[in-house]
């Protein structure tokens, strides 16, 4: 089948089950090529094409509501409703999201990229309907991993308390990004090996109805001896207590089974759970064998051999840097532990969890949690770091106000993905960290200008005793500078000057320092002397460089990869003006207000002006409003 001539689902009605089944074969092989080319999230999307199928052949989307939790399993839905063409442009700048996107599609009901979002979204959508009086089915589809989110839990809650009509599919394939964790994965792999159940609960209720009912008596013994054998046969009573009705485990790559499943739910009231158990990666031997979550998300690669395309001799990664250094200290010092939230892998901690196997907690998808658990830790005595992306640390700011920065604890947080990320888009940007961080007390927030810098500041941190910090580094490869043998400690509030200059002042910090270099260069060509600082302590301030500044009256230009909005320029401007120097001229340059979508951060970068070339203007600018007569008149 052409999969560019499908334009909606509504095709799929009219096909038999051995032709779902031959194109749910050719969606795979599109997958395999496709992405072997653009990247993207191969083995999720692969384990959920015979599932994809059935829901949209028993469902009628738009008009009933598919809601993907996370979302990055979307794919064939994006095929099956008329975006198979724009594959070639899958996470690519100004192409197809990696993620369902209402601008998209109006089969696109729910935007995500965060996980455990669906059952509450899917919650206000069923209470939406019956308030309007409609009669469409809402359905979210939450894999196991999402489901140890403490939001699907509160959301499980209420859906079993107002009993509304919602079915809810079990996406299980024991694995999110890395393998799951967890007493709620251990309960599902114990469901997974009990059978189907189905059959047997309504052959109990059958028979029931064929006691007579004579007398209140008779009919309590009937109805405990229901529930009797409900516990002994009905191997989902963790969702039946809480009021849903469980059917399963389902084998997901069984359209007959998937679709007979859907079918029945359909009839009943209230809200009901399919666990469907899936196999990640299906169809690709590599991603079939994958255990630790390499192919969920991935580059391009060689489809026979299942390499990955990468440059040759590439410098280290942040994240790699951060988890060495992190094993150096931790061999002299066993009170430092690690807290990640599902992010073992994605954070490159995996040779630290081989070394200290003790000291390295996965709590699964649990920021709240795990914020909290690195407060506890680091009460005792201990040395936590929690590893977590900028992206995801938002979902844990009350537990980093509350529990980390309140108490003034010596947690060490290493915000991993600071910065534009890229391909992931808007919901994965990590612009927003140092927004929200800078305005709490008692914290320290600091970012390296490159991979050694990032070392020494690790290292800094786990010297530091005085509450928390928070060590900020972007996604993907350093710049391949000689590495310190020896760990420094770098001084709290300090700042570097990296080119002097005595025209105006240009203080940025990590991979845009770089690019505030390169305008320095372009403006020293033109007899304009920059100075460039590496202001690589973004809370607290240097005072005493500020001061300098302020003394010289040269205008500065603060650039930042973070939303420009109460960010580190915000900050500098504050300072002055309570300085009482409301006169000093700064101009900002940062993350515009709006959300960032997809693409390359260097496409990204020159979008929102911030390239060297950008810088330059800039500058040029300030310096010519600096030497305006008007502004000379006012000095």
């Amino acid at each position: 089948m052409d999969l560019t001539s499908i334009k909606d689902p509504i095709f799929l009605k009219d096909m038999t089950i051995p032709e779902l089944e031959q194109l749910a074969q050719e969606i795979r092989q599109f997958l395999i090529e496709q992405l072997s080319v653009t990247g993207g999230h191969l083995a999720p999307n692969l384990g959920v094409v015979e599932l994809t199928l059935a829901l949209h052949k028993v469902f009628n989307s738009p008009k009933d509501k598919l809601i993907w939790d996370v979302g990055h399993q979307s794919y064939v839905h994006k095929i099956l409703t008329g975006r198979t063409a724009q594959f070639d442009t899958l996470r690519q700048y100004k192409g197809l999201s990696g993620f369902p996107k209402r601008n998209e599609s109006e089969h696109d009901v729910w935007e995500t990229g965060h996980s455990s979002t669906s059952l509450s979204a899917a919650m206000g959508m069923a209470i939406a309907r019956d308030l309007k009086k409609e009669n469409d089915f809402i359905i979210p589809i939450i894999g196991d991993g999402a489901l140890t989110g403490g939001m699907a839990l509160e959301a499980l809650n209420h859906i079993g308390h107002e009993k509304k009509d919602m079915i809810i599919i079990l996406n299980d394939n024991e694995m999110s990004i890395a393998p799951n964790v967890g007493a709620l994965h251990n309960m599902l792999g114990r469901i997974r090996t009990a059978g189907k159940y189905r059959k047997a609960k309504e052959d109990i209720e059958y028979l029931m109805k064929k006691i007579p009912t004579f007398g209140n008596r008779i009919a309590t013994i009937a109805e405990r001896m229901k529930d009797r054998l409900k516990y002994l046969l009905v191997s989902g009573l963790f969702f039946e207590e809480l009021g849903i009705t469980y059917l399963g485990p389902v084998d997901g790559h069984n359209m007959t089974a998937l679709m007979e499943n859907m079918s029945y739910a359909k009839k009943r009231k209230g809200p009901v759970l399919i666990h469907v158990l899936t196999q990640k990666g299906k169809g690709y031997k590599p991603a079939e064998s994958d255990v630790i979550g390499t192919w969920h998300g991935t580059g391009p690669y060689k489809i026979e051999s299942g390499d990955f395309i990468k440059p040759v001799e590439a410098p280290p990664s942040y994240s790699g840097v951060v988890c060495d250094t992190l094993q150096k200290l931790a061999r002299k010092d066993d009170r430092i532990v690690v807290v990640s939230p599902a992010m073992v892998v994605g954070s490159k901690l995996v040779p630290f969890a081989k070394e200290f196997p003790d000291r390295l907690f996965d709590v699964g998808i649990a920021e709240q949690h795990a914020a909290t658990v690195a407060a506890g830790l680091a009460t005792q005595g201990m040395k936590p770091v929690l590893s977590i992306y900028s992206t995801f640390m938002q979902r844990a700011y009350d537990q980093i106000v509350h529990d980390i920065c309140r108490q003034k604890l010596n947690v060490v947080l290493a915000v991993d993905r600071a910065g534009l990320v890229g391909a992931d888009g808007e919901t994965h940007q990590g612009v927003f960290d140092v927004n929200f961080l800078r305005s709490l007390p008692n914290i320290v927030i600091m970012m390296g200008k490159d991979e050694n810098e990032c070392q020494n500041l690790i290292y800094t941190a786990m010297q530091y005793h005085d509450g928390p910090i928070a060590i900020r580094y972007p996604r993907g490869n350093g710049y391949g500078v000689p590495m310190d043998q020896t760990l420094k400690e770098i001084p709290l509030g300090s700042w570097e000057v990296v080119k002097d200059g005595t025209d105006l002042a240009i203080l940025s910090f990590g991979p845009l320092l770089h690019d505030a270099l390169d305008a320095a260069r372009q403006l020293k060509l033109e007899g304009i002397h920059a100075k460039v600082i590496n202001a690589r302590s973004i809370k607290p301030l240097d005072r005493d460089m500020l001061e300098d500044l302020s003394e010289q009256n040269i205008p500065i230009l603060t650039v930042e990869e973070c939303a420009l909005e109460g960010g580190f320029g915000s900050s500098v401007l504050e300072y002055l003006h309570d300085q009482g120097n409301h006169d000093h001229l700064v101009d900002r340059m940062g993350i515009p207000d709006r959300f960032i979508e997809h693409g390359s951060v260097k496409e990204l970068l020159h979008e929102i002006g911030l390239t060297p070339e950008h810088i330059y203007l800039r500058a040029k600018h300030l310096l010519s409003k600096h030497h305006s007569p008007t502004r000379r008149q006012r000095a």
